[in-house]
């Protein structure tokens, strides 16, 4: 039985490795998009195949608002959030698609591609130094200015030259990854209520309002984030229509993505398992639906794809890949550890737990079920955009030194004169507290194996990066079995 299912997921791999050549050979070097967004849509990754499931099929193709050009510079929602990359990006296809276009992809437009506006391109060698952000680390330029009243003064030690502190308002550049545009369904009210529905641009339906849609929590509605990003980094001349805003919506809260093979485990919802996008869809959410800060409220055990393999795992009928990843689902759900110091949660006496360091699990910021994004809105700052984090890199992002100055009146404001110093200075730059510097959403955790690097600032090469970025910062106490085995339970995420 065994060695028949192998057979069928050698044959299955090798068809997506055929189709996805003939699909490089003929598109031009803008991406990956298959010219029908099908019902199942496989793409190779660094572990496996990360598979869409689009329950409208076949009703998705290339002439859809969220795959055309609707500014005008060349570039759709889909250049920043590909398919083969989860609906995000990955910077495997960067570079390929570096390579590929001599740095004239759309993705490489100086406006938020480049370190600044202002580098020069002319070159090929020139474009490499400025979309080296870009191409190391998948950075997009995001460029913010600052509310008009702040309780803080920031320094900035910026090797581009590109957030100016003189203007009015001051204009703060940092740098992002993109989030991935699938299974945003999950960051609305209920899926039940939300799914399959459309709503006049300007407001999402009854019980959709959705949670933190950016890292930095500034947009207030899917419809306003498609506008905005359309007018930004498509640098679009006419507003959208809202019959596209209401198909960009509709798509992107309706497909869901998930890693489906793995390489040496095989297919990830057999012998009692549960993974890929179809039980993905299946996923009940509400608001709230296991949130860590209520009373009674709160279940430690988040993921349950690998359940049934973790029963098998005193018997010989798991493979040694398949026993690694159970293990690894149990590590995330188990394994206990001090949280401390995690501004927005216990770092200032006026965080929901005080000063208080709590004994947690992986899912205490990591609470929705089989989501892994945090159920209710809750920016945190657990040391990523600091100055020296531990396990990550950081090399090429400006510093900023914010220096609180005691003037607000916002009641969780730390005293004057404490200072951060951050990469990003994330929800502060939208509401200019103090209190909020470094605080960014805690994302989906789903297709992680198709869109390295991670978090906000990419400054986690691998997987493999960021558990030992956790294992540091909370002195978790992982060994490297544990390690290997959490790894591998993420990849199949």
């Amino acid at each position: 039985m065994r060695l028949c299912k192998l057979l069928g997921y050698g044959v299955t791999v090798c068809l997506v490795i055929f189709i996805g050549s003939a699909r490089a050979q003929s598109d031009p070097p803008t991406g990956v998009f298959p010219p029908v967004i099908r019902e199942f849509t496989p793409s190779l990754d660094p572990t496996g195949l990360v598979l869409t499931y689009n329950p409208d099929a076949p009703t998705v193709t290339a002439t859809h608002p969220f795959f055309e050009s609707l500014g005008t510079n060349g570039r759709a929602c889909a250049t920043c959030h590909e398919p083969r990359s989860a609906w995000g990006v990955s910077t495997a296809s960067i570079q390929e698609r570096f390579a590929q276009s001599s740095g004239t992809d759309p993705i490489f437009r100086p406006i938020d591609g480049a370190t600044c506006p202002s580098d020069d391109v002319s070159t090929l060698e020139a474009k490499q130094t400025a979309y080296n952000l870009l191409l190391t680390k998948g950075l997009i330029r995001i460029f913010l200015p600052l509310p008009a009243t702040t309780d803080f003064k920031i320094k900035v030690d910026d090797p581009y030259g590109c957030t100016t502190l003189h203007t009015n308002p001051p204009v703060v550049s940092v740098y992002r990854r993109p989030l991935p545009a699938a299974n945003l369904v999950f960051l609305l009210n209920s899926v039940s209520d939300c799914q399959g529905r459309t709503s006049p641009p300007s407001s999402p339906p009854p019980g959709c309002t959705p949670l933190s849609i950016m890292w930095d929590g500034r947009e207030p509605s899917l419809q306003s984030q498609a506008i905005d990003a359309t007018n930004g980094h498509a640098q679009a001349s006419t507003p959208l229509t809202d019959d596209e805003i209401s198909a960009i919506v509709a798509f992107e809260t309706n497909i869901f993505d998930a890693q489906a093979v793995d390489f040496q485990a095989g297919y990830l919802a057999e012998e009692g398992a549960t993974g890929g996008p179809v039980a993905l869809s299946k996923q009940e959410f509400f608001e709230g639906i296991n949130d860590v800060l209520t009373p009674g409220a709160f279940s430690p055990i988040i993921f349950t794809d690998y359940k049934a393999w973790e029963d098998l795992l005193s018997t010989d009928e798991l493979s040694p890949a398949q026993a690694s990843i159970a293990r690894g689902e149990i590590v995330f759900n188990a394994q206990t550890f001090t949280i401390s110091g995690v501004n927005g949660l216990n770092l200032f006496a006026t965080d929901p737990l005080g000063g208080n360091p709590i004994v947690g699990t992986c899912g205490t910021c990591h609470d929705s079920p089989n989501v892994g994004n945090h159920s209710l809105k809750l920016p945190i700052d657990i040391g990523v955009p600091d100055a020296a984090p531990p396990a990550l890199d950081i090399s090429g992002l400006p510093l900023f030194t914010v220096t609180c100055t005691g003037t607000g009146t916002y009641k969780g404001a730390p005293p004057k004169g404490y200072q951060f110093q951050v990469t990003d200075l994330g929800k502060a730059t939208i509401s200019g507290h103090c209190a909020d510097v470094g605080k960014v959403k805690g994302p989906i955790l789903r297709g992680l194996a198709a869109r390295a690097p991670y978090f906000q600032n990419g400054s986690a090469a691998t997987l493999t990066d960021v558990v030992n970025f956790y294992n540091q910062r909370f002195n978790i106490g992982l060994n490297a079995q544990q390690t290997q085995d959490l790894v591998n339970f993420l990849n199949t995420l």
